[in-house]
């Protein structure tokens, strides 16, 4: 995709204009049943577990709900019980905004795009955090930074990969941008509709001016009042005076238990929202291969060049050189390069299909031969190997007792709500509320 992007073409403005459209429709996205709605949020069944796959990258209820709970915080900064109550309402739209989000950098993924870690480095220092983090320019400390995102819920892992894939979304708003056309003459129609001046003259009536040479006796009034009574109705609004009891859901939630065997038989009926897919990580040194020609030729020479190139690169490596440190000197992936040729974890379905193959079929330890893709020639060594399995009760325990805690804690407080409603219509709400000391 991004070699389309570089090459000249007539057919290339019309994909750029529906791209963006295309890639969250063209995206392999599945919705887990009951994985949106209230259920997300722990109002009805609990929702822990995978809301939905997206291209084989899961978007898990715990996202959901920290990203409803945001919005939430931005639309009422002030929280309170009332605000929480409408959190099942903000559940939905933040899964579909996690969805489109997964979408776009997956795609992104897919068509080359890769952020290092010194781009992350950088936009902390630089960016938008850089007032946090690195105040009058100098690092706050791992400790504070560590502390900074504890305070916000957030660990480091998570947030650097949230700032990667920022990163990420822009690089793929500029390939798709930069490659936008302006003729001089569009350029020369907004230079002359933002520079044009028309001078003129004007009079300013004024509103206060006018009324004060305006005389309108009682007869007038009343007739003008007679005429327009209709306009009137209802213009002093209802007040009405109310009281009310407020159960504090917080509190409900702390004082509620959660037993073993509660956490095992939610356990053992979602055992499949706990399985985790088999999964490598890989380093690799790539030697690109030309670009096509504006015939869509590639340059056989430059193919054999290449070859030699990383034949050599090869043996090197399996003379015992060190494949980080030989990584950061021949490997032309920006992605990975500079940081030893390491892409960590993959999953299947990430990488194109020759240097998938490869990769999963190698030992742990074991480095492979060149593998030819259509980016140019890998040598692929496998770091670690994670073979599919199921996550243990003791693993998930803390997710699935908090989304238990808190369906529990919502049918307390409604068993609460119809007790006081009762007392309250027969005794009074002072007396239902103060009995219950609320």
């Amino acid at each position: 995709m991004i070699r389309f992007l570089q090459t000249p073409g007539p057919i290339k403005k019309v994909v750029l204009g529906g791209m963006l459209t295309v890639i969250c429709v063209a995206m392999a996205i599945t919705l887990i049943p009951g994985g949106l709605g209230s259920d997300v949020i722990g109002l009805g069944t609990p929702g822990q577990g995978v809301v939905a796959n997206v291209a084989g990258e899961p978007v898990t209820a715990l996202d959901v709900q920290r990203e409803a709970r945001q919005m939430l915080r931005q639309q009422f900064p002030r929280g309170g019980e009332q605000a929480t109550m409408l959190l099942p309402y903000f559940a939905e739209r933040a899964a579909q905004n996690l969805i489109s989000r997964q979408a776009i950098i997956v795609e992104a993924q897919r068509v080359g795009l890769r952020v290092t870690d010194d781009e992350v480095r950088d936009e902390l220092q630089h960016g938008r955090y850089s007032a946090t983090f690195f105040p009058g320019g100098n690092f706050v400390g791992q400790q504070q930074y560590e502390a900074i995102l504890q305070g916000a819920d957030l660990s480091v892992p998570a947030f650097e990969q949230t700032i990667k894939n920022d990163i990420l979304l822009d690089k793929l708003r500029n390939l798709i941008t930069g490659s936008a056309l302006v003729s001089d003459a569009e350029v020369q129609q907004e230079f002359e509709k933002q520079n044009v001046k028309v001078k003129f003259e004007y009079a300013v009536l004024r509103k206060d001016d006018l009324l004060k040479q305006i005389q309108s006796n009682d007869a007038e009034l009343k007739a003008f009042y007679e005429r327009n009574k209709a306009t009137y109705n209802n213009s002093i609004p209802e007040k009405r005076k109310v009281r009310y009891v407020v159960l504090d859901m917080a509190k409900i939630q702390a004082g509620t238990a959660v037993s073993r065997e509660e956490l095992q038989g939610y356990y053992d009926q979602h055992k499949d929202d706990y399985r985790v897919p088999e999964q490598v990580s890989v380093s690799h040194i790539l030697i690109k291969t030309p670009l096509p020609g504006p015939d869509g030729k590639v340059d056989a020479k430059g193919v054999e060049e290449a070859r030699k190139k990383a034949e050599d690169v090869l043996k090197q490596v399996k003379a015992g050189g060190n494949f980080a440190e030989l990584a950061k000197k021949y490997s032309e992936d920006p992605g990975s390069g500079k940081s030893g040729g390491s892409l960590g974890f993959i999953g299947r379905g990430r990488t194109v299909p020759e240097f998938e193959k490869v990769a999963f079929s190698l030992a742990k330890g074991a480095t492979s031969d060149l593998v030819q893709s259509s980016y140019g020639f890998h040598i692929i060594r496998v770091d670690d190997k994670q073979a599919a399995h199921l996550k243990t009760l003791d693993e998930v325990k803390d997710q699935i007792e908090e989304s238990l805690k808190q369906q529990k804690a919502a049918q307390a407080a409604t068993n609460q709500v119809n007790t006081l409603l009762a007392q309250a219509r027969s005794g009074g709400l002072e007396k239902a509320g103060t009995a219950k000391g609320l």
